[in-house]
């Protein structure tokens, strides 16, 4: 863009109010040479010569210039900035208003650009890709990337977080809401087992567990029975998990570990 609007008129030109070509291209941010080649062409001739000839560009010429820079902004080639600004019927306003419209489409698209970009960061950092809306559709108050650092931290060097990583960062809103609709559905379907006193090691009980492990696979990671015994554990040993699941049933994280572990038996056993 022209940078004329903030720059002060130099010291020593104010007495004839023309601009040396040097002067010019200081002012503008660009280059003598630039300005030889639109004399060249035509596009800009200065209107004053010193006795010794060298350019002078008076105050119209100024003005020209900076429309120049403005279409160029706008990515019109020399030729057509040439046809629209030597049009007789259109004057300085008219090139500003539409320079206006022009600029104002230029910055709703790059508006929208800079939106992807950001969404494209955002995926890449917290491997979901989903705008705010979709986000709060299907995660609700529940911020993923707030637990990112300690997920990273206890796994990040594992091959089931890289695969898990790669696989949720190309998952769409409806992806997420069928993933949390069979997650909710087992947890009542546990819960229920629970609540009904049904053995943890009762094969309705096991098969729950071999549905969660499924579950797992399906959609994070490649899960073996030994893996699904460390997430059992989990479910116990950190509070965290175990208040998420003795809040749908008591008991249920311990009984949910039981369950887990009598599958693997029942898996692995000959």
């Amino acid at each position: 863009m022209t940078r004329f609007d903030h720059h002060p008129v130099p010291h020593g030109i104010v007495e004839d109010m023309s601009f040396s070509v040097g002067q010019v291209a200081r002012l503008a941010g660009i280059t003598v040479r630039t300005l030889h080649h639109y004399d060249e062409i035509g596009l800009l001739t200065p209107r004053e010569r010193t006795p010794a000839g060298y350019r002078r560009y008076a105050d119209d010429d100024i003005t020209r210039l900076q429309q120049i820079l403005l279409y160029r902004e706008l990515g019109f080639p020399l030729d057509e900035i040439a046809a629209i600004l030597d049009r007789p019927s259109t004057d300085h306003l008219t090139h500003l208003r539409r320079q206006h419209e022009l600029l104002t489409r230029k910055a709703q698209r790059i508006g929208q650009v800079i939106a992807a970009v950001e969404r494209a960061i955002n995926a890449r950092t917290t491997g979901i890709s989903l705008t705010a809306e979709e986000r709060l559709e299907v995660f609700g108050s529940f911020r993923p990337e707030d637990h990112d650092a300690e997920v990273e931290r206890r796994w990040g060097g594992t091959p089931q977080y890289a695969e898990s990583q790669e696989r949720i960062a190309a998952y769409t809103k409806e992806d997420w809401l069928q993933l949390g609709k069979e997650a909710a559905a087992l947890n009542d379907d546990l819960a229920a087992a629970r609540t009904s006193g049904v053995p943890a090691d009762h094969p309705d009980v096991m098969d729950l567990a071999e549905r969660h492990r499924a579950h797992i696979n399906r959609w994070f990671y490649t899960c073996d029975h030994d893996l699904h015994r460390c997430l059992g554990d989990l479910y116990v040993e950190d509070p965290r998990f175990t208040a998420v699941y003795d809040a749908l049933a008591p008991g249920l994280a311990a009984y949910f570990r039981t369950a887990i572990h009598a599958n693997a038996r029942r898996a692995t056993t000959p």
